[in-house]
């Protein structure tokens, strides 16, 4: 099984940014922690919304855990590159959403993916990996 992570903005600053939000760990080093058998987790990481939407169009995975960031509430491009493919999606974020500012509550994406994964820091992630798991 092909699982294809994709962080939007900032993400590559985990463990360096906010980390009372984010935590002190970086992505790379939480991505070594987690593997599962019979499983190739590939990540892709872009400040850029196009960037983004030509990862979600040209995935080949058979599932793709993406973290927008703040492209989350934001892009109706991203929204509509989701809505596009036929890929199931998982929607992941490091904090609760809901329990931020006022403009990080309502998401774009959430009406067009599988489900969503929320305020569990980088253990999300491999919430979304056992997801895909038990669906194939």
């Amino acid at each position: 099984m092909k699982i294809l992570i994709i962080n939007g903005p900032n993400l590559n600053l985990v463990g360096k940014r906010e980390q009372n939000i984010y935590g002190k760990m970086s992505f790379e080093e939480y991505l070594e922690s987690i593997s599962h058998d019979g499983v190739k987790l590939s990540v892709f990481q872009s400040n850029i919304e196009g960037e983004i939407i030509d990862a979600l169009q040209q995935s080949t995975a058979d599932g793709i855990i993406l973290n927008a960031g703040g492209y989350t509430h934001t892009s109706v491009a991203i929204r509509d590159a989701v809505a596009a493919i036929s890929v199931p999606v998982v929607e992941v974020h490091i904090s609760n959403i809901t329990q931020r500012e006022s403009f990080r509550h309502e998401s774009l994406l959430s009406p067009v993916v599988e489900g969503c994964i929320f305020g569990f820091g980088l253990k999300g992630y491999e919430l979304a990996v056992q997801y895909f798991m038990n669906i194939k």
